[in-house]
């Protein structure tokens, strides 16, 4: 009577089975499976100031620039007394309602009005910062990508047309509480907060001045 030969037939097919059965149902986890996101997903935190310029001279009317030459484009004296007390808002301390700038942006381009530079200028003397003024209302998406590489944190003076451009660049237009625009008030600080890719908003009065809000 013939025998099949050692290690074929049905005895071996079935240890073959059971020892391959664990590294398919392996294949099958390592194919399906997705690994959580990490932290290097998530965008880092952020938290981004943003300001309008101060008061700038009635219709008719003009301010004056760096040098003391009358300019449409400048502060009104109003304005300049704002620019002024704006370092109030940042005082020392942990406990202090706005945090220190790290990084300071105001409107520039060769045809911009110097008022939202002249706004912050006291403020970066203080805090021993330069003043970017590379972009221009109109190039909000640009300014967005070099606030959020900037240390944070950063304030940003703006003209008031282009703060809802900007802020709908920075990814937060669509958090609960943010106006479509910037009122009609020179005396407001608005606060983004980027914490774990999600961003949050709070609008605070700046109490500067007799008269604010």
């Amino acid at each position: 009577m013939a025998h099949a030969p050692a290690g074929s037939g049905p005895r071996r097919r079935a240890v073959l089975a059971a020892a391959l059965a664990p590294l398919a149902v392996a294949g099958c986890t390592t194919r399906s499976a997705r690994p959580a996101p990490g932290p290097e997903a998530l965008p880092k935190d952020a938290l981004v100031m943003i300001i309008r310029n101060g008061e700038q001279p009635p219709p008719g009317d003009t301010g004056e620039d760096d040098d003391g030459t009358e300019h449409p484009g400048s502060l009104a004296g109003r304005g300049e007394r704002r620019a002024e007390e704006l370092l109030r808002l940042f005082p020392p301390g942990a406990r202090a309602p706005l945090p220190r700038p790290a990084a300071l942006f105001a409107t520039g381009g060769p045809a911009a009005p110097a008022r939202c530079k002249q706004t912050v200028e006291p403020l970066a003397t203080a805090l021993h910062l330069p003043v970017r003024t590379e972009f221009a209302v109109g190039a909000e998406p640009a300014l967005a990508q070099a606030v959020l590489a900037a240390r944070m944190p950063v304030l940003v003076c703006w003209e008031h047309p282009g703060i809802p451009p900007l802020v709908r660049a920075l990814g937060a237009h669509h958090v609960l509480g943010v106006p479509a625009e910037w009122p009609d008030r020179h005396d407001l600080v608005w606060m983004f907060t980027r914490h774990q890719g999600r961003w949050s908003f709070r609008e605070l009065p700046q109490h500067l001045l007799p008269g604010d809000a």
